[in-house]
């Protein structure tokens, strides 16, 4: 871009805001709307696109689309609109300039303003912002106001308020754990307390959006909550002063067995990569030798964060990432910036349909430079990325501002259409159940200019996200019916609730501090199971002889004779996963989990031969052919 290209349409932008702000635009409507602020808005999010989307955006589609999604939203049917400013079709073709544009979009606007009673511009002022977006690529798009705030905090790593982990039973908000350190947990707030009251006045009935607003808040502010405490008569006041509360990207971090580490990232945000530091240092300290990094599920963030992840399995210096755009400023390319903490040891990388983004980085890194195993099934296909702009009202766009390389030079990224982001996003359902079906398919229709080598010469693909060196299929064999009723009706969160209200102290004198005792060899009796099939069909769980599967019906679950006692093993771990967050916090949920469900790690622990094989094809000292299965 020349330094002309890049003055002008600021110069202009800067005089138009300045117009808007000082002139007003129409005396007959400003005073009902505050439609400066949204033609501001409208100029502001075209003018982030033109600057820096990463391919050529075309303003004529792009107006046509806006006039299309804003006309949509109109209810007035009475409303002229052929041969009008807002006449859907009309074909531009003289849209040039951001100027240009402008007058165009103020013209429909203001017909709009001026014609229609009681029409909310600022909504329709969105609709137009969606439809200019809907002509890019899926990851490009306008944040309300309300989603921003909530999306800047996941992935700021923590947002501000009581901290404290609810559920609402039964109207009432349900502390599932104090968020350790936070100010909760310092007062001694605990798993299982009632919050009744906030502020003196009752809370019973609140919904968890009327909780948010009501508990979240900035820091230093204070709230008072009466709670009521099993086992304690009345009510306690707690006057709770408001803080930074963490928001964990490592969901669990612990020892498969004495050598083998497994941590899980459940996305990348400002701190992921200081969680992961020090996960690897605890585990480390705990003598692990070799590595399983979850990545399944983890639809991606910043970028930063993925390769500072990504560095630490390679020397200084290794070529990570680059990243190609329209714009120069957005070309580059990242390597290893120091030797990394886990340079040389084994470590094997889980991948699925979601794992996305910064995943695909990590885990493109890792298998092309054959340094790790990466395992699970095809990943989603997203290789471009976004950066966010605040517009005027702290709504806010994310615009994809380049396409990004793995080390091979693979551009990932799976195809799409500008406007096609449902289909684009529910492509991942609409691949064969059979995760290696899925990747030959996918391998017999690469054309070569999509295959890449690896460093030490083993051939990969672009085009649809990554392809594992090893597949292993999805768990469905075993039927999750029962487990989806008992989550959808809170049914494990009641029973594992009232069971520590009956017998908490009895439960935590033996188990509380020895977890790995717990892990192994806590069991529910066979009396706790009957009560747990009772309290299901409480909530519409119905035995029906005649029945060859189960089904849902009228939000029942009916299930044939027998059923119960089939699947009973996986109540008891769902409990038993369900009692341990409820007891030790979220990171001790995952690893019985693990234990009971996930085959697909049990299978990845057999692999380390295979990564053996791999680190001697990558180090030379084993033929490329005695290592083309891995």
């Amino acid at each position: 871009m020349t330094l002309k290209r890049l003055i002008v349409p600021n110069i202009f932008i800067t005089l138009l805001l300045v117009f808007l702000s000082l002139s007003g635009i129409d005396p007959v409507i400003q005073p009902k709307d505050d439609h400066t602020k949204n033609l501001r808005k409208f100029v502001e999010a075209q003018q982030r696109i033109l600057q820096n989307y990463f391919g050529e955006p075309d303003l004529n589609e792009m107006m046509s689309s806006s006039i299309r999604y804003m006309v949509s939203e109109l209810n007035d049917s009475s409303l002229a609109i052929t041969g009008t400013p807002i006449d859907t079709a009309q074909v531009f073709t003289d849209i040039h300039s951001l100027r240009s544009s402008y007058e165009t979009f103020e013209q429909a606007y203001l017909y709009i303003a001026n014609t229609v009673d009681s029409v909310d511009m600022y909504k329709l002022t969105e609709e137009a912002l969606r439809g200019m977006f809907a002509t890019l690529d899926p990851h490009s798009v306008y944040i309300e106001p309300e989603i921003s705030a909530v999306d800047q905090e996941n992935f700021a790593g923590k947002f501000q308020g009581i901290g404290v982990q609810f559920n609402i039973i039964q109207d009432t908000i349900t502390v599932v754990s104090a968020i350790a350190g936070g100010p909760s947990d310092q007062l001694g707030i605990i798993s299982g307390d009632r919050i009744i009251e906030i502020e003196d006045s009752s809370a019973v009935g609140f919904d968890n959006d009327m909780v948010q607003k009501a508990l979240r808040g900035e820091k230093g502010t204070k709230v008072k909550v009466g709670i009521v405490r099993p086992g304690v008569d009345g009510i306690q006041y707690f006057t709770i002063t408001r803080d930074d509360i963490p928001i964990y990207t490592v969901d669990a971090s612990y020892l498969l067995d004495e050598e083998t580490g497994y941590i899980k990232i459940n996305r990348f945000a400002a701190t992921t990569h200081d969680e992961f530091m020090q996960a690897m240092k605890d585990l480390k300290d705990e003598g692990m030798q070799r590595l399983v990094l979850d990545l399944r599920g983890n639809p991606g963030g910043y970028l930063g964060q993925a390769i500072a992840i990504a560095e630490e399995f390679f020397p200084t210096q290794t070529p990570l990432l680059s990243t190609v755009s329209r714009h120069s400023r957005f070309n580059q390319s990242y390597s290893s910036r120091k030797n990394g903490v886990f340079v040389n040891k084994p470590v094997i990388v889980l991948v699925d349909e979601g794992s996305a983004s910064a995943s695909e980085i990590v885990s493109g890194a890792i298998q092309d430079h054959d340094r790790g195993l990466v395992v699970g099934r095809r990943t989603f296909g997203k290789g471009l990325v976004q950066q966010q702009y605040q517009l005027v009202d702290t709504s806010m766009v994310r615009v994809t501002i380049s396409r990004y390389l793995t080390p091979s030079g693979r551009l990932i990224q799976k195809p799409f259409t500008e406007g096609g982001g449902e289909e684009y996003a529910y492509e991942i359902y609409r691949r064969d159940d059979s995760a290696k079906n899925d990747a030959i398919e996918f391998v017999d229709h690469i054309p070569d200019s999509l295959k890449y080598r690896t460093t030490a010469g083993r051939t990969v693909y672009g085009g649809g996200g990554i392809v594992p060196d090893y597949i292993i299929e999805a768990d469905t064999s075993r039927s999750a019916y029962m487990i989806n009723f008992a989550l959808r009706k809170r049914a494990s969160f009641e029973f594992v609730r009232t069971y520590l209200d009956t017998k908490g102290d009895e439960f935590r004198s033996k188990w509380e501090n020895n977890f790995e005792a717990y892990r192994t060899d806590f069991s529910w009796s066979k009396d706790e199971l009957t009560e747990f099939k009772a309290l299901l069909q409480e909530k519409g769980m119905v035995e029906k002889v005649g029945l060859s599967e189960p089904e849902f019906k009228n939000d029942s679950l009916f299930i044939y004779p027998g059923y119960f006692d089939e699947v009973a093993w996986m109540a008891e771990g769902r409990m038993k996963a369900e009692l341990a967050r409820q007891v030790w916090g979220l990171p001790y949920f995952y690893p019985i989990v693990n234990d009971v469900f996930d085959t697909t790690l049990d299978e990845a622990q057999t692999l380390w031969d295979a990564v053996d094989r791999l680190g001697k094809l990558a180090a030379g000292t084993l033929p490329l052919e005695k290592a083309s299965k891995m």
